[in-house]
């Protein structure tokens, strides 16, 4: 019997295949790397923001910094009038000066040869209820100056400096005065210069012999030599059908073109696309200016924003007649409406009521 040996062959083991996660099953997971920390994108946000009104705060700070310290501080000693700030708005007394020193070379013929320097711009303003209120003063208002007389309110300053003007407009108004602010027209030409001009429409080609506007007709951007020249315009003429024509000639028109140009540089000043330049616009405010000592950096900062704050512009001018004497060219107010608009104006009321 023949015994056969029969060789058991194993049989071939079959590949064992890694599952859907990548693993092989009965084999120990293999170590995965840590995985990296996600960012805190709400953190980082936060912390944006925080940089940037941080930034946004200090690039103000210097703007108000520059513009306190650019400003000439007059003693409070030399201001003795203004009154200190109590219950209601803070009034604010706005004076341009006719001042020839640092005059344009273009504007040096049409300002004569006076001496002395006059107040040919007065204007009260403050901030109330979100309004922004501005009250022009006829520079030809005749009013009692204290030591002088019957004259015109301009004189007084002219007889004894901003304070003697700060006393004679609370006189005839009845109003405090607060705090003081004084441009002179050449600084004002630099302040214009500053902010790129200002922008008026004119339906006529426009001119004025004496304060040496001319100007064509339609959209003009004026620069600081010809807004002075505008604002200071009380022979305004326009050339209509070949022929010169007075149009709004005289110190009650002159007004409503001076609030017409600060509300402008002002709206100007504090939009946001000058907010990057905003420091050296105000370093070169700061440098036309002259203030009270008591109008510190808080007060100035405060003001400010009030003025960026408010909600609307009134602008007034105190509501006056022809009232010539002894061959003299007054204004006289126009009563009742000159007191009523007075009283809202120091109640911080509307002008428009």
């Amino acid at each position: 019997m023949i015994t056969e040996e029969i060789e058991l062959i194993a049989p071939l083991e079959t590949p064992t295949l890694p599952d859907d996660d990548g693993v092989i099953p009965g084999e120990p997971p293999a170590a995965q790397p840590e995985e990296a920390p996600r960012p805190n994108w709400r953190r980082r946000v936060v912390l944006g923001l925080v940089v940037l009104v941080g930034a946004m705060l200090g690039w103000g700070l210097l703007a108000v910094v520059l513009l306190g310290n650019g400003i000439e501080r007059i003693p409070a000693a030399d201001l003795p009038s203004l009154d200190a700030a109590g219950a209601g708005p803070v009034n604010y007394l706005l004076v341009g000066t006719d001042s020839r020193e640092g005059l344009p070379e273009e504007l040096g013929d049409f300002f004569g040869d006076f001496g002395g320097e006059r107040a040919d711009v007065i204007m009260l303003l403050h901030v109330a209820d979100g309004r922004l209120q501005m009250v022009s003063l006829p520079r030809d208002l005749r009013v009692a100056i204290p030591g002088h007389g019957t004259e015109r309110i301009n004189a007084s300053y002219a007889f004894g400096g901003p304070d003697l003007l700060v006393q004679t407009v609370q006189e005839a108004t009845g109003l405090p005065i607060h705090h003081y602010l004084e441009v002179r027209f050449s600084d004002f030409a630099n302040v214009v210069d500053s902010l790129g001009g200002v922008t008026i429409d004119f339906a006529y080609p426009s001119r004025d012999l004496k304060s040496g506007l001319n100007v064509d007709a339609g959209t003009q951007r004026l620069n600081g030599a010809q807004a002075v020249a505008y604002v200071r315009s009380r022979s305004f003429e326009e050339l209509r059908d070949g022929d010169w024509v007075a149009s709004a000639p005289g110190d009650i028109a002159r007004t409503g073109r001076q609030q017409q140009v600060i509300d402008q540089l002002l709206g100007s000043a504090v939009s946001p696309g000058r907010f990057f330049t905003l420091p050296f616009t105000t370093s070169a405010l700061g440098n036309s200016l002259r203030a009270d000592e008591g109008l510190s950096m808080g007060t100035l900062a405060r003001f400010g924003w009030s003025v960026v704050s408010a909600d609307a512009t009134e602008t007034a001018t105190l509501p006056s007649r022809n009232a010539p004497s002894g061959g003299v060219s007054y204004l006289a107010p126009e009563q009742p409406a000159a007191e009523n608009l007075l009283a809202r104006f120091g109640a911080g009321e509307s002008l428009g009521e």
